[in-house]
């Protein structure tokens, strides 16, 4: 991937406000379980970086989303998952498809506030029994005068305690499970929406997430985003986007790791001599360092391919399953090395082995991922009649 000056310019902007507005406070956030989300978001609208790849005439920068990805690999430089997960869940994850399939005055009403950074949003698909089975999911939009009302509930919603509407996964016929279900958009201010107290997470801790209830809840049927059973395709679509996000975004943190490894184990001396210099040491952190060049270059390929209008399905499968398997290695491999110290809440390593292990779940299980991977190389078996 060739960078032109363009996106060096957004990727010098997106650092800056990581380090001057973000990182100094990371540690009393991830203490409070929770970030002041509007202030930061309105901080980022104000500086364009809420619709790097979203419409012009909404608001955005209309850019491709190679911009996108510099965007996402720069909000990596944050010392937590919580805050950029919070930032890709409006960015990547709650308004692709309200910005591509919505109508004007969807888009008008919601996504310009969300691009301004005027409102939060959060993406409502999984539920108690259906995560990374979309297909699975009950949550009901039944029609009655103009209105759809809507039963069921949400679980792990993040961004969901501060959200200002919802894009909603819902069953709007009895159809086949992959051709029932809509998207809509949800005002958190409608009647009937109850949302729990946040979960107490073993990772993304400055992240606020939480269980939604749906009970009778009328929004307009106008609030459909595109046609009325297509919201199972057009969150596979929306995922596309999410995926890509996931492993630009995790590219920086699991560098930082391994960079700060490597000054430590520098600095640290063991049975007389520092501990890089142990070949078990350094070998080991050559092949993190390689392992994660080799993702990058997937990543940028992927966003290539998906720029100049291709599909992806693979090559995003591939890189979200290599991300969520691979800050699992640097994370552990990086904490056995800074011994006791590693074991500290606020070690960076011992950060990203709690943050990072969403990275295997979200989004799509590692299973989920090797099905697709094997499904678009033609060797998964087909189910037995």
């Amino acid at each position: 991937m060739i960078f032109t000056q363009e996106h060096e310019e957004l990727r010098r902007t997106v650092r800056n406000f990581v380090e001057k507005e973000l990182n100094p406070h990371v540690r009393e956030w991830e203490d409070a379980g929770r970030f002041p989300i509007h202030e930061v978001f309105k901080k980022m609208g104000d500086l364009g970086l809420l619709g790097v790849t979203k419409p012009e005439e909404f608001g955005g920068m209309g850019l491709d989303y190679s911009y996108g990805l510099v965007m996402s690999e720069e909000m990596g430089r944050v010392h937590c998952g919580g805050v950029p997960l919070a930032v890709g869940v409006q960015t990547d994850m709650a308004t692709p498809a309200l910005a591509r399939f919505g109508s004007d005055e969807l888009r008008r009403d919601y996504l310009a506030p969300a691009i301004a950074g005027d409102m939060v949003a959060s993406i409502a698909v999984s539920e108690p029994h259906a995560g990374s089975d979309v297909a699975n999911t009950r949550t009901s939009a039944k029609k009655d005068g103009d209105d759809y009302v809507i039963n069921g509930t949400k679980m792990w919603i993040t961004n969901s305690p501060s959200a200002d509407f919802f894009c909603l996964l819902a069953c709007t016929s009895d159809d086949k499970p992959h051709m029932n279900k809509s998207l809509i958009v949800v005002p958190r201010d409608a009647a009937g929406i109850t949302v729990d107290k946040p979960l107490n997470k073993l990772g993304m801790r400055s992240s606020e997430t939480a269980q939604v209830f749906f009970d009778n809840v009328r929004v307009p049927q106008r609030n459909l985003i595109g046609q009325e059973g297509m919201g199972f395709m057009m969150q596979m679509m929306q995922f596309q986007e999410e995926r890509l996000f996931a492993a630009a975004n995790s590219l920086m943190g699991m560098q930082h790791v391994i960079d700060e490894t490597i000054a430590y184990a520098k600095d640290r001396e063991i049975f007389g001599m520092p501990l890089i210099d142990n070949q078990s040491v350094h070998f080991r952190l050559a092949e993190l360092q390689t392992d994660l060049e080799a993702l990058r270059a997937l990543t940028y390929r992927a966003c290539e391919m998906y720029v100049g209008g291709k599909d992806v399905l693979q090559l995003a499968s591939m890189a979200k399953l290599k991300v969520g398997r691979l800050s699992r290695e640097v994370a552990d491999s990086c904490l056995q090395y800074w011994g006791g110290n590693g074991f500290m809440w606020e070690n960076p390593a011992g950060q990203l082995y709690r943050d990072g292990r969403l990275g295997s779940i979200g989004g799509g299980a590692d299973e989920v991922m090797l099905g697709i991977i094997c499904k678009t190389m033609d060797i998964l078996p087909g189910k037995k009649k």
